[in-house]
């Protein structure tokens, strides 16, 4: 007995070591930094950059194993890095569900599920392993606990009067970081309408109706039906908006879209997308849809990554917010990275000051700057948060 004890000691060891390594191996490979060309920084564009109020309307950075207090080696957002970025507002969106063989095309409803197994990995609590809203919820506690043991460092955004103290901190010379709470899909309702006051309680203020596949609101983007919103996508909405929370339709149907639309006279969002126009590919839907949702007062956030913008590059970019201003207006443009979210980007949010300097570069107006940047959705915020939680 005593000869088997060291082996399977040995054992034991190698195994919690890899479970220890593997949710950082996990993340490396997927969300990833490939800089490449960048443009020359002036001290124009360093001037500017400093006195931006900037936001980002998407990163999903709650899902991995990491301290967010920290700087990482890995990834694309943490405090220090949003600090470094010169960041005043960032929305961080809860992902619950992802499908096997994940793409931009098509992926079935009964696929097998991805976040399962990255929760089991990262060691979440059990009560995740089987309910969505259970994982809405444990990523949207992490944004809490580090808000109520770090204040200076991070505050929650769940209302208008929330807003203004975290502009008026800004002002007057504070780091600290806004945080809005999402999720990625409405598939962490489960299904229920009740858990809507449940997200709400939490903090979620913007909601996202797909992600990579139908659900029971109605069709996805890359899903097989293509429908607009069911019966129950329907009440689900109309009780959303009812609570005061935003529209996110980045992963929707066009008939989700048309069908938002027509329910309601308040704004939405696209997170985090491209232009068809700029960037042919099934992950962006068409610039009739992007006008319609412009012209209902919406915002549309620009993505980093090539499906959204067609390369990997800082130019890119800035290619797809100057036609997404040509095309929209610049009231309706923002900045929406998608950090965070298996995507290879060509920098990480401490190196925000590149598009900047590319912005004026490419002379956009300080105005047309100040509002992709930040002031849009700002705008948007303080104008559709509710006025008290």
């Amino acid at each position: 007995m005593k000869r088997l004890l060291l082996p399977i000691t040995v054992l034991l060891s190698i195994c919690l070591l890899l479970l220890a390594l593997l949710p950082g191996i996990l993340e490396r490979s997927m969300n990833q930094v490939q800089p490449g060309a960048e443009p020359q920084v002036t001290d124009a564009a360093r001037a500017l950059h400093q006195t931006l109020l900037i936001g980002d309307l998407h990163t999903d950075s709650t899902l991995w194993h990491r301290d967010l207090r920290k700087a990482a080696s890995r990834g694309h957002v943490d405090l220090p890095r949003l600090v470094d970025g010169n960041v005043a507002l960032q929305v961080f969106t809860s992902v619950t569900k992802s499908p096997a063989g994940q793409n931009y095309e098509q992926n079935a409803s009964d696929a097998r599920d991805n976040i399962t197994l990255l929760a089991l990995a990262q060691r979440w609590p059990p009560a995740t392993w089987g309910s969505l809203t259970e994982r809405a919820l444990y990523q949207a506690q992490k944004l809490h606990t580090i808000a109520s043991s770090n204040p200076d460092q991070l505050q929650l955004v769940r209302n208008q009067a929330e807003l203004a103290n975290l502009l008026r901190r800004r002002e007057n010379g504070e780091t600290v970081v806004g945080a809005v709470i999402g999720t990625e899909g409405a598939h962490a309702l489960d299904g229920d309408l009740a858990n809507i006051d449940r997200l709400y309680a939490a903090g979620l203020r913007i909601i996202g109706l797909q992600h990579f596949f139908d659900n029971k609101l109605g069709g996805s983007l890359h899903g097989e039906s293509g429908t607009g919103l069911t019966a129950f996508g329907r009440l689900a909405v109309d009780s959303m908006l009812a609570a005061g929370m935003i529209i996110d339709v980045a992963h929707s149907s066009e008939a989700v879209v048309r069908d938002v639309l027509a329910r309601t006279q308040r704004p939405v969002i696209v997170s985090h997308s491209g232009f068809q126009g700029h960037c042919q590919t099934p992950r962006n839907i068409s610039d009739e849809t992007m006008q319609a949702i412009a012209s209902a007062g919406g915002l549309v956030g620009v993505g980093y990554w090539d499906a959204a913008v067609c390369d990997t590059s800082v130019g890119a970019i800035v290619d797809a917010i100057r036609y997404g201003i040509d095309l929209l207006g610049e009231d309706h443009v923002a900045l929406g990275s998608d950090y965070d979210g298996t995507v290879t980007t060509p920098f990480d949010t401490s190196k925000l000051l590149l598009l900047t300097a590319q912005m004026l570069a490419q002379g956009f107006s300080e105005t047309e700057i100040r509002k992709v940047m930040g002031l849009n959705m700002i705008n948007l915020l303080a104008a559709n948060l509710p006025q008290a939680n």
